[in-house]
């Protein structure tokens, strides 16, 4: 087990956060690898003083290869997970690496299953969007979501029960889906979007609140910039192409931050050791200020990136540059420093 920083090399996935990862590794005194694909070498390439090691591959499960993973533990590298290892990677992949994780990989199984990721939360006690069965009438508008770290790719409004089937069965046919049931239907429910990034520290036993963002989407957002009449029968959908930064109203951080506590205490119980570092409450605020969690993310999520040198709630625990790519290197040194790696990886 290493017991220094210069022992350590932090490494990812070049994809959603990697930058970011790369550049708070460095603050805190690590070497940093990254493991790229070859067609997107040469953008990484640019940003060498915060990359010290490449390995190359032409598809992102080669990450689970002997010739990647040897090459890891040989450096002694710890891996960040993020939103693309769950997507392009595979959890069979991600479940069975040999090389350490930080983080949960239980809660990244769960992450990975909608419905038992709604499960949790319910069972935290955060309010939640009602859920419809395939086999019962419901009031529209609904939202239908579809498995994986896809970044609202395949989401789609529906205004009753007819319209899902058709077009989840179109979806199957498509070869997008590979059966109805695996879709998730939701209560659409208006109101602003907000998704609050939180960290877990087991070192410090303490929850942070590090930033927020909303999430900007295309074609959902785009239609807002047409006349009403121009924009009907146009169908949304909620691809993610960037995130916008969020400061909330302050009356609001308190219920965000008991959501938090909920989501962290539940998750020990049903998924030990639970939330380890980062993760995301995904949320909608309504008219009468109450908030709806609509899903969460058990590791960094990429609206994290707009505060590469820290977010107005960083600064309140920190008082200097904190980002979430730093704050996990900053786990990961506090954890050596106190001979408690253990406690933070997987």
């Amino acid at each position: 087990m290493p017991k220094e920083t210069g022992d350590v090399v932090i490494a990812t996935l070049g994809s959603h956060s990697a930058l970011q990862i790369m550049h708070g590794a460095k603050r805190e005194g690590f070497k940093t690898l990254l493991v790229v694909r070859r067609d997107r070498l040469e953008f990484y390439r640019e940003f060498s003083h915060l990359i010290d090691y490449f390995i190359e591959v032409d598809e992102w499960r080669e990450l689970c290869s002997s010739r990647v993973t040897d090459r890891l533990m040989e450096l002694n590298a710890i891996l960040v997970p993020h939103g693309s290892f769950i997507e392009y990677v595979g959890l069979d992949c991600l479940l069975e690496l040999e090389v350490p994780i930080f983080g949960s990989r239980r809660l990244m199984q769960v992450e990975s299953n909608i419905r038992e990721k709604m499960s949790l939360l319910r069972e935290a006690g955060i309010p939640t969007p009602r859920e419809y069965s395939l086999d019962e009438e419901f009031p529209g508008p609904v939202i239908v979501k579809l498995p994986g770290a896809k970044g609202g790719r395949g989401y789609f409004i529906a205004r009753d029960r007819r319209e899902v089937l058709a077009r989840l069965g179109d979806l199957v046919r498509k070869g997008l889906l590979e059966d109805e049931s695996e879709a998730l239907v939701q209560e659409f429910i208006v109101g602003t979007p907000a998704y609050y990034h939180f960290f877990y520290s087991p070192i410090m036993g303490r929850l942070e609140l590090m930033g927020m963002d909303i999430r900007y989407e295309s074609i959902v957002d785009g239609l807002r910039r047409l006349p009403p009449e121009l924009a009907e029968g146009l169908d949304p959908s909620f691809v993610v192409v960037g995130n916008i930064p969020l400061v909330l109203r302050e009356s609001l951080l308190y219920k965000v931050m008991e959501y938090g506590r909920r989501f962290v205490e539940k998750a020990r119980e049903k998924t030990p050791p639970g939330a380890i570092g980062p993760f995301s409450l995904e949320s909608i605020i309504r008219d009468d200020l109450s908030i709806v969690v609509f899903e969460f993310s058990g590791r960094i999520v990429a609206g994290t990136n707009l505060y590469m040198n820290g977010s107005p709630y960083s600064t309140l625990y920190w008082n200097e540059p904190m980002s979430m790519g730093r704050r996990i290197a900053r786990e990961i040194r506090l954890a050596l420093d106190t001979g408690r790696l253990e406690d933070i990886i997987a």
